[in-house]
């Protein structure tokens, strides 16, 4: 597992500049002007501030930029980055500089000249971010070590606990991280379950329904996904209880595929180690369940993951197979690489007969279409009510995470008709995100109010974000936390 970087809030005036060894950080604003930290920088380095402040590049500098100086004289750190930033920043702008001083950083001790700062706290949270490596699976020499971090500041002790609930969260991204980056024989159904019923150490309430739960229960769909497979399938309830005894929760279902081969419909070999990250819905559920849990959230919410593995065999659903829904409607399967839905259909029933939820939200890395339609700069978000789903794209926003809304309708819905049974759970190439997203619909209780969220092209990179390096990014943590804290921990 990654080990979240360490920060400590020290008094600005504490600091003794030539003494800091690593990298340091000193501020300047886009017009040229110095702080304290960087006027005595700027001192004992014999001027070489003011020399990068009368260069060209500078002219151009925009707010968030790092010009660096490597081994400076007069200095016993290895390396002097000048931050360029307003006197006033925004969320964003902090966070984004934060993760950039943490990549310049490469894993060295790093010493932040914060000063003043209005929005440190958020500029620690980029750094914690940003500061993550998976490297659990290397040997110990290729191993990357993460320096600590200090942060000094006029104010040291408020912004500490301004850090406090982002740091929460910062675990909870991590966790999902770690999920989604952990190979398929390393992360079984078994294990990730393991891991949840760990984060009862958190305070977090967790349930594993095992195989015979679920045939009792009808999960027939969530079954059939599994039975090819050795690996048991499972679901997972996580309870969060911070709110009014009698308030309705509100209901998070994740997408736990932890291998998906295509089953007998299979996937090329070209690309398919990626589907490791196929579990990415449950992970994104889990580490948001857990910064809930860390940060004491003042509401009720219940995370469930159905955890599961899609492999060809003997056993497995073969297309053509009919299978029954916990809901009762049968489903004629006739891909069996379009199995996130037959897992979700159930996992969604379950939670809205058994929570009663306030309302319903579904993540998953579900569609290859969305990612073609959206790329991988958003997810693709669906839903039945307007003021619901207008309250999280503005939880993503505020967050920086990318997301947007897509169509819902009749005309697809019928692209779902099937010959022999009630549905098929595929409607054609055409609008593929769209017709998915229509399947689960079916299984929404009138009046409840739902999102489904399509993270295929956000879960997990190629390249690096502002935020993560390449691999697992745990888009959706933020977003969902801000969500809970503006609608459901204000009410």
């Amino acid at each position: 597992m990654s080990r979240l970087i360490p920060i400590r809030f020290d008094a600005y005036e504490s600091q003794q500049l030539a003494d800091v060894t690593g990298h340091v950080v000193v501020l300047v604003t886009p017009d040229g002007g110095l702080d304290q930290a960087a006027r005595s920088a700027n001192r004992l380095t014999k001027g070489a501030i003011a020399r990068l402040l009368d260069a060209e590049a500078f002219t151009s500098a925009k707010s968030g930029q790092v010009f660096t100086l490597a081994w400076p004289a007069g200095l016993a750190a290895e390396a002097l980055h000048v931050l360029v930033l307003p006197k006033r920043v925004d969320q964003t702008e902090a966070r984004k500089a934060g993760a950039e001083l943490a990549k310049r950083a490469e894993g060295k001790a790093l010493t932040v000249m914060a000063g003043n700062m209005n929005r440190t706290a958020d500029l620690a949270m980029g750094i914690a971010l940003r500061a993550y490596g998976f490297d659990v699976h290397k040997t110990s020499s290729e191993k990357s070590d993460q320096g600590n971090v200090v942060i000094a500041h006029k104010k040291p002790e408020e912004t500490a606990a301004d850090f406090a609930p982002l740091l929460a969260v910062a675990e909870g991204v991590h966790m999902t991280r770690d999920l989604i980056n952990e190979p398929a024989n390393v992360l079984s159904t078994s294990e990730f379950a393991a891991r949840i019923e760990g984060l009862r150490d958190v305070g977090l309430e967790v349930e594993i329904l095992e195989e015979a739960d679920l045939e009792k229960l009808g999960m027939h769909c969530l079954l059939s996904v599994g039975q090819g497979s050795v690996s048991p399938s499972k679901v997972a309830v996580m309870q969060w209880k911070g709110g009014a005894k009698d308030a309705a929760p509100l209901a998070l279902v994740g997408k736990g595929v932890v291998f998906d081969t295509g089953g007998i419909s299979l996937k090329p070999a070209a690309g398919m180690e990626d589907m490791t990250m196929d579990m990415g819905g449950a992970g994104v559920v889990t580490g948001t369940m857990k910064a809930l849990a860390l940060r004491k959230a003042k509401a009720n919410v219940v995370g469930l993951v159905g955890l599961v593995e899609n492999m060809p065999s003997g056993n497995a659903t073969r297309p053509g197979d009919v299978v029954k829904t916990m809901k009762g409607d049968t489903v004629e399967v006739i891909n069996t690489d379009a199995e996130g839905r037959l897992v979700l259909c159930d996992v969604l029933w379950y939670a809205q007969e058994r929570f009663k939820p306030a309302g319903i939200i579904d993540l998953a890395t579900l569609t290859g279409a969305i990612i073609i339609g959206l790329g991988h700069e958003n997810a693709g978000v669906f839903s039945n009510d307007d003021k619901f789903c207008d309250s999280f794209l503005k939880a993503a926003g505020s967050e920086d995470e990318g997301a947007w809304r897509m169509p819902l309708g009749k005309a697809y819905d019928d692209m779902l008709k099937s010959r022999i049974a009630d549905m098929k759970n595929v409607g054609g190439r055409p609008a593929g995100s769209i017709t998915a997203a229509q399947f689960l619909q079916r299984f929404i209780q009138d009046g409840m109010p739902w999102i489904h969220l399509d993270i295929a092209g956000v879960a997990s990179v190629k390249s690096d974000t502002s935020y993560a390096p390449k691999g697992a990014t745990g888009w959706g943590v933020m977003a969902l936390n801000r969500l809970v804290q503006d609608r459901f921990e204000a009410e």
